[in-house]
């Protein structure tokens, strides 16, 4: 039996808490609940599910150890840290909470005292007031797990696709300078090992993405596919890593062309996050590959704006619970 799942409180301010409250109700109703706990905030989650008019019951406890149990009341929370519930009203004490809860959920990750992280969302300027120092979740959880920036991959997956963007928050603009053979052979190598790994696909097909219109048009519209992409896929290649392209990115998302690979390595970030918002909007899953533990997120933000007013889906929070539970279960059973 694996450790039980770490949730990640995310800014208390935002629709973290209530799309946890929400994603949890749904997956135990329907049966589908892995043993989880959320790291932290018993009594702001209890406060939300009154406000909100939620049946989840809270139920705190001391040691992730005791999660499965608890499981049959409700929903269990680590009552090591907690704060007031203000959706819609982002705080410097709110942003320390939810920086709290990431820390120990990477620290029982870590000790393996939680099979997987799952990580509702931060609001990067919020952190930031408080001396954070990441570009976002991913950079963080590879400098706690002793990882440099690189081999922390970002995988958006849902049920028809699963898409990797090569740059991720950047100028689009800076693109094409950020772009090498060195790069798209390192991040197909972790993805590769990761759909193996942690989605048990034996002979992973990765597509890759060209950069411009018509993968280039021989050269008319820019040199990027034959200079940076193609012989990147040469290597690959070579290694044994069933890659094939540059795909043009107008052709890469068709629904024939999406059964012929397991995933699309794609150029920037709007290349990848585009397709996976408009198929899986209520399934897309951020998923970090290249780590020591399993790491998963909803692929979508705060939601400041419509926090506390009871609009938030939990679909996407549900799947990201539910994928991490799969990806440890196919990690213990190799």
């Amino acid at each position: 039996m694996t450790a039980p799942l770490a949730i990640s409180l995310g800014d208390p301010a935002g629709i973290g808490p209530e799309v946890i409250l929400g994603a949890w109700t749904r997956l135990r109703t329907a049966g589908k609940a892995p043993p989880a706990f959320v790291v932290g905030g018993p009594q702001l989650l209890r406060g939300a599910a009154e406000q909100l008019g939620i049946d989840c019951p809270i139920v705190p406890i001391a040691d992730p150890a005791e999660a499965p149990f608890a499981s049959a009341v409700g929903l269990p929370v680590l009552a090591l840290l907690d704060g007031p519930w203000h959706p819609a009203r982002p705080s410097e004490d709110g942003a320390r909470l939810a920086l709290a809860s990431l820390q120990w959920g990477v620290k029982c990750a870590l000790a393996g005292a939680a099979g997987g992280l799952v990580t509702a969302p931060v609001s990067k300027g919020a952190l930031a007031a408080i001396g954070w120092d990441y570009p976002g979740q991913t950079e963080f959880l590879a400098d706690a797990c002793g990882r440099p920036y690189r081999d922390a991959v970002m995988m958006l997956a849902g049920p028809s696709l699963r898409t990797v963007p090569l740059t991720v928050h950047v100028a689009l603009a800076e693109v094409p300078g950020l772009l090498s053979p060195d790069l798209i052979v390192h991040k197909a190598r972790i993805v590769a090992a990761g759909l193996m790994r942690d989605f048990g696909v034996t002979s992973p097909r990765l597509a890759i993405a060209a950069l411009n219109p018509h993968g280039g048009e021989g050269g008319q519209f820019g040199d990027e596919e034959a200079r940076i992409i193609a012989p990147a896929i040469a290597a690959l290649q070579a290694e044994g890593i069933g890659a094939f392209g540059p795909v043009p990115g107008d052709a890469l998302f068709m629904p024939r062309a999406r059964t012929t690979y397991d995933a699309a390595l794609c150029m920037y970030h709007d290349q990848a996050l585009i397709p996976i918002k408009a198929l899986e909007v209520d399934e897309g899953v951020n998923v970090t590959l290249g780590l020591p533990i399993i790491r998963t997120s909803p692929d979508h933000g705060t939601a400041f704006d419509i926090a506390g007013k009871g609009l938030a889906d939990p679909g996407a929070m549900a799947a990201a619970i539910v994928m991490a539970a799969d990806m440890a279960a196919t990690r213990s059973a190799a």
